[in-house]
């Protein structure tokens, strides 16, 4: 018997395709004799297929894979870099796939969110992310307690530079007003929404930029931000801004 928590990340795991293929072929066979299975498989395919609307095709350069094939070429001929040329091929290959993988990265990453368990409401998510790069950092947010916690991706640490959580409303201005300065943890005071209502943070616009050591000094972003949006995570959900 299989328990009802381990049928949840099965059916999960099911969906994202993180299964080896044996397991998955287990897992497709139990469909058909395990109602409750089916159930919880076609609960995760309806929870995150609206993920898809946030799925964007992003164009290459024009000319740039012609380039990069006409690199491999004149690489080919020299037998002694012969390793090279295999490297740049799969480099070719990945390239093509990059956007496609960062989309089901940050689906993932609200997926793991999904399945951590939470006090009382599920949180909101935001994911920081510049068109197909993969995601730089995690925000969530409890809106109940007004408590909010950033996760780093895979951003590094800024050197001489500081990176600022920025909000902005319609209702707060038409300036983007500051959370708060990430400290070398990639952390910030967890109270820092208490005074915002619950209402304006599901809908505002988060930003975090980079700014000089100790935070902008304009009282304003000073260099390029990287925007997100909340998002529910939790079952039944409204997902109107999906």
């Amino acid at each position: 018997m299989i328990e009802r928590d381990d049928l949840d990340m099965l059916a999960a795991e099911f969906v994202l395709g993180t299964l080896p293929v044996e397991d998955r072929q287990r897992v497709q066979r139990l469909r058909t004799t395990h109602p409750e299975l089916d159930a919880q498989i076609l609960q995760w395919e309806s929870r995150l297929s609206a993920l898809n609307d946030e799925i964007e095709p992003v164009d290459p350069a024009p000319g740039l894979f012609a380039r990069i094939e006409r690199s491999i070429d004149q690489l080919e001929q020299a037998s002694s870099q012969h390793n090279e040329v295999v490297r740049l091929r799969q480099q070719v290959s990945r390239w093509r796939l990059s956007t496609a993988a960062t989309s089901i990265a940050a689906m993932l990453l609200i997926a793991v969110m999904m399945l951590e368990p939470t006090p009382t409401k599920s949180p909101y998510v935001a994911v920081f992310q510049h068109n197909d790069e993969q995601p730089a950092f995690l925000l969530t947010v409890d809106l109940a307690r007004k408590q909010l916690n950033i996760q780093p991706v895979t951003a590094r640490p800024a050197g001489n530079q500081s990176y600022q959580l920025w909000i902005k409303d319609d209702e707060l201005g038409p300036t983007p007003r500051s959370v708060g300065v990430l400290n070398k943890h990639f952390e910030v005071d967890p109270a820092a929404l208490t005074n915002y209502d619950a209402e304006l943070l599901r809908r505002a616009t988060f930003g975090i930029s980079l700014e000089p050591r100790g935070g902008s000094p304009t009282g304003q972003p000073t260099g390029p931000a990287l925007h997100g949006f909340l998002y529910p995570t939790g079952e039944g959900a409204d997902t109107n801004r999906l």
